[in-house]
């Protein structure tokens, strides 16, 4: 049997395992360790056993529990509600005023936990409801939602990004870093379109009453600074690490710390919210860690059949693509794989192939982390699978159904298109600031 033969029998038995509705890792794992034993015979099985001594000894693996746990004593202790009232005032009296304060309210949600998943619950109980009592249109303002969540993977500390790191082998500073100019990027596009949108229809995004604007200085400048706090501990646990003071790990533990100490100093430190954080924290630390155990043993299996080299040349030699047709045919099949996968899922499926293929391409993989982050977004909201969809759905009141979502999300679809091509036409946009940080 050929190594493309082979690949091919590997992924097709794995998506259909994954279609059974078998646990992800399970699946991979399961095929992998398969795979290993039916082509080296009872050796094979030290593949698996290898993968997971490798997992056990992976130091930054540490800096996973450490940003869970602060993203959800963050979430827990209702510092997001502050940030709300913060924008809720200060944006109030613009027209689509509110929508505007809600994407900078996702901003610095996904500077606090890192999950677009977070970003989502907190976005759908707090914001949502205070948009529709205002008058706000329901189509728009649930696009506004979704939109904004999608940036919890791409502004740091992304924790998919961390992921991509392990699995592609490449720094993980350097992957926040390129994710910075690009989050920062689109959500200033989708600011600019509520923006305009509602100059040209006042009544999507009507401004604040004028009663609910006299708020007084003092009380202005409270909640400015409990705006400020998520972002004082950005900062506490990012210089010394961009410095180069402390290592990612030690970042992430001063991180979770300031978290944890903020909480406290503002009396929100409960026992429910402790045990919450803590809980959270240890499953889904464990399932990651399940995850990229199964994608090490897979990859190296793709890596001992040498089934990168084989696909390459098929796509290249035999089939006559280009290096840019094949990574544009690339981020057409994560749309198709994100809807019925999370991103995590999509990486750890298609990294043992992907990966080291952008490489032998000649294109740049801390790029393509960022090409991958948002293109995975971009399929979480794609209609009619789309799993930010769904997930809107279950946490959107009644009054707001699948149609509306459906309708919602596309111009903001079309604004996260729009910025993918001009990061892949335009690199720089996310190698600027890591080459500026660490030298070209």
């Amino acid at each position: 049997m050929s190594q493309e033969l082979i690949a091919i029998v590997m992924f097709s038995g794995m998506m259909l395992m994954l279609m059974t509705g078998q646990r992800v890792f399970g699946a991979i794992g399961f095929v992998g360790a398969l795979a290993g034993l039916l082509l080296w015979g009872t050796g094979g099985v030290d593949v698996p056993f290898a993968a997971a001594m490798k997992l056990m000894k992976w130091y930054p693996l540490l800096t996973l529990p450490m940003f869970i746990f602060m993203g959800y004593v963050l979430s827990e202790s209702k510092i997001a509600d502050d940030l709300y009232k913060m924008f809720h005032v200060w944006m109030g009296p613009v027209r689509g005023g509110l929508a505007i304060g809600t994407i900078g309210l996702m901003v610095l949600i996904s500077a606090m936990n890192g999950l677009s998943v977070a970003g989502m619950a907190i976005g759908a109980t707090i914001a949502l409801p205070e948009l529709l009592r205002r008058g706000y249109d329901k189509i728009m303002v649930t696009g506004v939602i979704q939109a904004g969540s999608s940036l919890g993977i791409l502004v740091p500390p992304s924790v998919v990004l961390v992921l991509y790191a392990m699995i592609a082998r490449q720094p993980v500073g350097q992957l926040w870093l390129a994710g910075v100019v690009p989050g920062l990027m689109m959500a200033t596009m989708f600011v600019i379109y509520i923006y305009v949108r509602c100059r040209l229809q006042p009544e999507l995004g009507p401004p604040l009453p004028e009663e609910e604007r006299n708020v007084s200085r003092a009380e202005k400048l409270r909640l400015l600074r409990a705006g400020i706090l998520p972002l004082a501990i950005f900062a506490v646990m990012m210089v010394p690490f961009v410095k180069g003071w402390t290592s990612l790990v030690e970042s992430s533990a001063i991180g979770a710390m300031a978290a944890f100490l903020a909480a406290v100093l503002k009396g929100r430190m409960t026992r429910a919210v402790f045990e919450t954080s803590v809980r959270q924290t240890l499953a889904i630390s464990c399932m990651f860690m399940w995850i990229i155990l199964a994608a090490l043993g897979f990859g190296a299996i793709f890596d001992g059949l040498g089934a990168v080299g084989a696909i390459e040349s098929l796509f290249t030699e035999k089939l006559g693509l280009s290096p840019w047709m094949i990574l544009i045919l690339m981020q057409l099949s994560f749309i198709v794989m994100g809807t019925f996968l999370d991103d995590t899922a999509m990486l750890v499926i298609v990294a043992p192939l992907y990966v080291p293929l952008v490489g032998a391409l000649g294109f740049d993989l801390i790029w393509y982390g960022v090409l991958y982050t948002i293109t995975t977004q971009i399929a979480y909201m794609t209609p009619p699978f789309g799993y930010n969809l769904f997930l809107m759905r279950a946490m959107a009141p009644p009054e707001i159904g699948l149609m509306d979502i459906y309708r919602s999300i596309i111009p903001f679809a079309l604004v996260m298109v729009l910025a993918l091509a001009l990061i892949m036409v335009f690199p720089q946009i996310a190698l600027w600031l890591p080459g500026l940080v660490y030298g070209n």
